[in-house]
């Protein structure tokens, strides 16, 4: 089948439309996009000396000396930063406080804890679990100013 010269002329204006649509509405969409940006950005040129916001900051987490609180679990001594935690931990009872050691401090497994006790893993991993919950509520009397204790 022959393509006339109008079906030609026909399709050239069709693509030629069809270009000048896409052209037209991916001009639109980078505008949009570069609008938000400068509605995000801020330029070098604004930030003078007064409002001079400074790229870095110093820690002074290592300067400061800080308090050390020991505490003895299962005849070994741990020196602890934290004031609060060291109250929280000697406020349990001393089981709790010795796997709450055995377990975060000398990387014993459940199981290992469990044969030590006489139970099972599972019931060393929800006496892991209740004395983490303990800890964390006497950690929250403590940091609130009350006297209350928890013990399992």
């Amino acid at each position: 089948m022959a393509c006339t010269e109008a079906y030609k002329e026909h399709i050239m204006y069709t693509f030629n439309g069809f270009c000048k649509t896409v052209i037209r509405f991916a001009a639109i969409n980078a505008w949009r996009d570069r609008s938000r940006r400068r509605q995000k950005e801020i330029s070098l040129e604004y930030l003078t000396e007064e409002k001079f916001y400074p790229l870095g900051t110093t820690d002074e987490y290592f300067e400061a000396p800080y308090e050390e609180y020991s505490i003895t679990m299962c005849g070994q001594t741990v020196i602890l930063t934290n004031g609060k935690l060291a109250a929280a931990l000697l406020a349990l009872l001393e089981k709790n406080r010795e796997i709450i050691f055995l377990y975060f401090f000398r990387h014993y497994t459940q199981r290992e804890i469990g044969e030590m006790y006489g139970r099972c893993r599972s019931t060393t991993g929800y006496q892991i679990h209740r004395t983490l919950q303990l800890l964390h509520k006497e950690m929250e009397v403590l940091s609130h100013g009350e006297s209350e204790s928890f013990a399992l």
